[in-house]
């Protein structure tokens, strides 16, 4: 499905598709085609609208928002102390970090910054290169329909040589997703010897960033490494988990998000 909005030259339509598909519009939409049959279809109507309520309602819980992204994204583990020790100074072998969004400006600092997933992200993947003692990349432009300014990367390289006080080896500045921070950062690198890709990123995020690098990089002789962050716990479930809050729909609208992604092959 991606190729075939490429090909179309639509590629900058999937944000809008993602607010057509991601709750809440289509719980929504349930409610509301049932209001409209319930002077015609009283019984239809009454189980459009509680399906719509209840769609909001246990998508909106902490409970089914950790299930979903078990189910749907399938986290791989972190990686071990015995992985980290395998990676030291291994040859021939770099660290990139995918972008997650930036930040125009920050009035609190005066200057453009990336927003905090992607904070997080960089955060690891700085911590993974002091601890390896590997190379470090991020890669990042402007996403789909962005407001022009800085990208990604810049921001971020900035972000670690001025906050972290260690400057990035790589910066790609192109990539609008994930599917082009894939090509493009293959691209990138390949040519320079580099043959393992330690990618990191959120644990919901990495399968579909794994797909798409092995795409990228099919016929290639490279290996990616996925470094997740951000795993969730577990944990036994609480009663308060079944309660709506914010965090609970976030991560059942990301988990859906991952999943649409990778069915789509973006």
């Amino acid at each position: 499905m991606n190729e075939l909005f490429l090909t179309l030259g639509i590629e900058g339509w999937k944000p809008l598709l993602s607010s057509l598909l991601l709750p809440p519009l289509p719980l929504l939409l349930l409610v509301l085609v049932g209001a409209r049959l319930m002077f015609r279809r009283r019984l239809l109507a009454w189980l459009l609208i509680l399906l719509g309520v209840l769609g909001l309602w246990l998508g909106s819980t902490s409970a089914v928002g950790r299930g979903l992204t078990f189910w749907l994204t399938s986290p791989p583990p972190a990686l071990s102390e015995s992985d980290l020790a395998e990676l030291k100074h291994a040859p021939r072998t770099a660290i990139v970090v995918l972008g997650g969004g930036r930040r125009v400006l920050a009035p609190e600092y005066g200057v453009s910054t990336l927003q905090p997933r992607s904070i997080e992200r960089l955060r690891y993947g700085l911590w993974l290169a002091r601890e390896t003692g590997l190379p470090l990349g991020y890669s990042g432009g402007l996403a789909h329909g962005a407001e022009p300014g800085p990208t990604e990367a810049e921001i971020a390289a900035r972000v670690a040589e001025r906050e972290f006080g260690r400057p990035l080896r790589w910066q790609e500045a192109q990539s609008r997703d994930t599917h082009e921070n894939a090509v493009k950062t293959v691209a990138l690198l390949q040519p320079q010897g580099i043959a393992r890709i330690v990618i990191v990123t959120h644990g919901y995020h990495m399968r579909r960033s794994l797909a798409n690098f092995e795409r990228a990089a099919a016929g290639l002789h490279m290996e990616f490494v996925p470094a997740p962050m951000g795993l969730p716990t577990g944990g036994a479930l609480r009663a308060s988990d079944w309660l709506p809050s914010v965090s609970g729909f976030e991560a059942t609208r990301i988990a859906i998000h991952e999943w649409l992604g990778r069915l789509m092959g973006a």
